[in-house]
């Protein structure tokens, strides 16, 4: 029986920057708009941390039953070291992703904008569809592109939308930059696991393009995240003056990916992912913060 703490664990609770970041994006740019709604600005946050809890407790499921969690030396996996019986997991994971579900409903009721339910249902099922279902997506070499997706470019879109009913480019170049650096975190992610993932045939895209190659696309995604900062701020561009906040991040992306570029590898690679994913909350913060001021 697993204890409540080792229930936290399993949530991943490092993550959940990754699910607020694109939420205060979307919600600076809605400020800038002059149609901030903090009661929409509340549920699309909720909406996106219930999701990403149970995209993890959904991967710690369907990791387990299929084997490929028993040589992890990442965060605590409760099917996989036998700390939690599959099926209550698997409730978890339901659970979670129902209260996502709920709370989005909600959202596109209070709002109005009945189409978002098709993107709803979509974002739903690819969590779910990550490691689980007769084919997941994640085993073939796809999962950083549904990060990037569902990640960056949806929540931070979708976030703008219902405030504004509008999808200025603003959001859209935030969604690139948030949706970049989600991507670094399931890359750092991947290539601690190259060994123990080849074994078991879980094709990921480290797995498929190498070490070398998935160590130099982690730093691409690191810069490409600070790309868009300069061209939201540049004054004769979109004109978001105070989006330079977003480069106060920068120093936190430095440790983690000279450690990459090093070449640790193993168990050396937790602490990256805790880096990234604290890099990817400041950098939603500050850059939302930053917009929304301008």
């Amino acid at each position: 029986m697993a204890t409540l703490a080792e229930w936290v664990q399993g949530a991943r609770p490092r993550t959940l920057g990754a699910a607020a970041a694109p939420i205060f994006i979307g919600t600076g740019v809605a400020a800038a708009e002059d149609s901030l709604n903090i009661g929409f600005a509340v549920l699309a946050f909720i909406v996106m941390v219930a999701a990403q809890v149970g995209v993890n407790y959904a991967n710690d499921y369907s990791d387990g039953v299929r084997g490929t969690d028993q040589a992890r030396v990442g965060p605590v996996r409760l099917v996989g070291q036998g700390l939690a019986a599959a099926p209550q997991v698997k409730a978890a994971a339901l659970g979670a992703l129902l209260l996502s579900a709920v709370c989005g409903l909600a959202l596109v009721g209070l709002s109005g904008h009945w189409w978002l339910l098709l993107p709803g249902g979509i974002s739903i099922a690819a969590a779910w569809l990550y490691t689980g279902g007769p084919k997941p997506y994640g085993y073939l070499g796809l999962g950083e592109l549904a990060v990037f997706i569902f990640f960056g470019l949806v929540p931070v879109l979708g976030t703008t939308y219902v405030q504004t009913g509008t999808f200025p480019a603003g959001a859209w170049l935030g969604g690139i930059g948030v949706g970049a650096l989600s991507c670094a975190i399931l890359v750092a992610n991947n290539l601690r696991d190259i060994p123990t993932d080849r074994e078991v045939g879980k094709n990921t895209l480290a797995v498929r393009i190498g070490d070398r190659n998935t160590r130099m696309l982690f730093v691409a995604l690191i810069i490409a995240a600070f790309v868009v900062v300069p061209v939201m701020a540049v004054p004769h561009g979109l004109g978001f003056t105070y989006a330079w906040l977003g480069l106060l991040a920068f120093p936190l992306g430095v440790p983690p990916t000279l450690a990459v570029l090093r070449g640790v590898s193993g168990r050396a690679l937790v602490p990256v992912l805790q880096m990234t994913g604290l890099l990817t909350l400041a950098y939603g913060l500050l850059l939302g913060i930053g917009t929304g001021l301008s």
